[in-house]
């Protein structure tokens, strides 16, 4: 039967897998279907998205606590590793961007209505929030492979 420690490693890996599928889903499936409905406007297009990713916030905040407490005990038990601590401040820094500047911002601008959207401000914002969905990305994906990889190999 396994211990405690294995189910929760287990459930750590499975958390940052989904996280990463997710991130990946709505980058990669969902925005650019979204994004090339022929029945909608380009503003109502944004709209639809924002509401999936403002919905899929919550989901990150979830995610990120998980981060931190687990990263956090693995660092207070000494099993500390690099890799694992960089890509989990890179996790926060994104994530915690995406859900406290990025989401808010181009919601609030959605509010203020289509001209608001359609400018260099609004450009420049959406063209982050791209960036920082890239790198939280690559952030998951690099404590993912790091963490499997740290509890499948233990020292010795």
């Amino acid at each position: 039967m396994p211990n405690g420690r294995f189910m929760a490693d287990v459930a750590y890996l499975l958390l940052l897998g989904a996280t990463l599928g997710a991130v990946l889903v709505l980058g990669a499936f969902a925005a650019p279907v979204v994004f090339n409905t022929p029945m909608l406007e380009r503003f109502d297009e944004g709209v639809i998205m924002a509401e999936i990713f403002r919905r899929f916030t919550y989901w990150l905040y979830v995610a990120v606590a998980a981060v931190v407490l687990y990263e956090g005990y693995q660092f207070k038990i000494f099993k500390r590793d690099m890799i694992s601590v960089l890509a989990a401040l890179s996790l926060l820094g994104t994530a915690l961007l995406f859900n406290t500047v990025y989401t808010p911002r181009i919601l609030q601008m959605q509010q203020e209505g289509i001209v608001a959207t359609q400018s260099e401000i609004f450009a420049n914002i959406h063209t982050a929030s791209e960036l920082d969905f890239k790198l939280l990305a690559t952030a998951l994906l690099v404590l993912f492979v790091r963490r499997y990889y740290v509890i499948t190999h233990p020292k010795r």
